[in-house]
């Protein structure tokens, strides 16, 4: 008569005489301060239940080899303590401990879930609904580089990154020794290019923010897994496409690496032009320019529109739920920003389009936050600007924008107002209407690649692209984002010319 199989809910510390169908989640190797080596894993039953397993050195030998990730098994007979690893994979409260008598045999068990990721919600650690001793799954796509620390003496390297999820939620990762050393080699690879979707096992969460652990986390990216290509599947086409940037104050902290700049990479494959240059463009066109904001452009649709809890399509009803093409189920849709402005630069005027990212940024709310506040105080007319919105005037900062000259105005796809920055591309790369046709031809060696962005992008309707939302946004941070093409009220303009070739900047060491 053989012994019935134990679940794994049920484990406590009344017996040893444990029998576990499992399959081994995930399997790592710890070495404390003293150099002392042992096993940790993760292992689930059928009903999908997990427990933290935990191999002692003295057992190490017979087990290492044997272990595999990814394989079913039956163990007999381990001792059952008390959850006190001072970081825990998993909610269950006990841990099970491999004794001298403990067996294991690999065997196939159809009925166990193949192995997966328990991805941490980015709202919920924006909002510090987490567990301080708790390691969790991440996944997103790096919108920037925000810090770069090189190996010196003294000093370990470290990559800080900025991850976006699906709904637009942004959340800092910071990457340690090796992990950040693979992220460096993967970004400079010249053979990779777009989109960067990282997955992080095990990371800690602290303070809204995640970094990989000393022991047990596993940096995948852009691999050939269907978690990660499912991810980058609801990506927006054109961000697909679009490598992450740097921002200016990673530059200032790296003493080697990409061959361009965060200018660089703002104004790559852009045309650069002062803004009275924007009424002889006729086609949709991809330009960069610095302008400072002057006043809302009021139209019919209000300062907001409602979208996909996930992604930031508009929602085709905003009273009644339904599925989103992202293959989100939207019970009720949200609001999202999206606001109409003039900018400015001298004389010249156009009229720009700011979405839910580039609002959330400076602004630190949401679409969402801001009506509901502005329906609790009594306020329900969709049409009436929130005094909050007022932060976003009266602001110089240089423009990566779609024009689309058909409606009159500019979609914004990134902006930054660090003024370093945006000194930086008003002097050394926005042409001027009165230079030379001599000086135009010197500054464009290469009209095949001003050309290539406006064959490449992607515009529908009246839909605002993919998020990122910064919440504690700093000042001298890119922010990335795309705009689509929306059907508003034509308004005046007023001029077209080249882009400036990339110029190449001296990278110093880090003190």
């Amino acid at each position: 008569m053989s012994r019935k199989v134990d679940s794994v809910k049920d484990i406590n510390d009344s017996k040893e005489t444990w029998r576990l169908a499992v399959r081994i989640m995930d399997v790592w190797s710890v070495v404390n301060n003293k150099g002392i080596e042992h096993l940790e894993m993760i292992v689930m039953d059928s009903l999908g239940d997990r427990i933290q397993v935990l191999i002692r050195h003295d057992h190490l030998l017979k087990w290492k080899e044997v272990i595999k990730e990814n394989m079913t098994c039956i163990i007999n007979n381990g001792s059952v303590y008390n959850n006190d690893f001072q970081w825990k994979v998993c909610d269950h409260s006990k841990k099970f401990v491999f004794l001298g008598g403990t067996t294991m045999k690999a065997i196939e068990l159809q009925n166990i879930p193949p192995k997966g990721y328990f991805f941490k919600d980015f709202g919920e650690i924006l909002q510090g609904k987490c567990k301080t001793d708790r390691l969790e799954d991440i996944i997103g796509a790096v919108s920037e580089i925000n810090h770069i620390q090189s190996n010196t003496p003294g000093k370990k390297v470290v990559i800080s990154v900025v991850l976006k999820d699906l709904k637009g939620n942004c959340i800092n990762c910071n990457l340690w020794e090796i992990y950040g050393s693979k992220f460096l080699a993967y970004y400079n690879d010249p053979k990779n290019n777009g989109a960067i979707v990282i997955l992080l096992t095990h990371a800690m969460v602290k303070d809204g923010q995640v970094s990989n652990a000393w022991s047990g986390s596993k940096l995948l990216i852009n691999e050939d897994i269907p978690e990660i290509q499912d991810f980058m599947s609801k990506l927006p086409t054109n961000e697909q496409k679009e490598k992450p940037t740097q921002s200016a104050k990673s530059l200032s902290n790296w003493s080697g690496g990409s061959q361009y700049s965060p200018v660089e990479r703002f104004v790559h494959n852009a045309k650069c032009m002062s803004l009275s240059q924007f009424c002889k463009i006729k086609h949709e066109t991809l330009c960069v320019t610095v302008a400072t904001t002057l006043k809302f452009a009021v139209s019919k649709y209000g300062w907001f529109y409602y979208g996909c809890t996930r992604c930031s399509s508009k929602a085709p009803n905003p009273e009644k739920a339904y599925e989103c093409s992202c293959g989100q189920k939207v019970e009720q849709p949200i609001p999202r920003h999206k606001i109409e402005i003039y900018v400015s630069n001298g004389e010249s005027k156009y009229r720009f389009v700011l979405w839910d990212s580039e609002c959330v940024a400076i602004l630190g709310m949401t679409a969402e936050f801001m009506h509901n506040s502005m329906v609790e105080n009594g306020e329900d007319d969709p049409m009436v600007y929130p005094d909050e919105l007022e932060m976003l005037l009266n602001k110089k900062m240089a423009f990566r924008v779609k024009v689309q000259p058909t409606f009159s105005q500019a979609s914004v796809w990134k902006l930054c107002d660090d003024e370093a920055f945006v000194k930086e591309i008003e002097n050394d790369y926005i042409v001027e209407d009165n230079q030379s046709k001599t000086e135009y031809a010197k500054l464009v060696p290469n009209k095949e690649n001003l050309e290539t962005s406006a064959q490449t992008l992607y515009a529908s309707g009246e839909n605002d692209p993919e998020s990122i939302i910064l919440m504690t946004p700093t000042k001298d941070v890119v922010i990335a984002d795309k705009g689509e093409e929306v059907d508003f009220e034509a308004s005046g303009a007023t001029q077209l010319s080249g882009t400036k070739p990339s110029k190449k900047l001296k990278i110093e060491p880090s003190s």
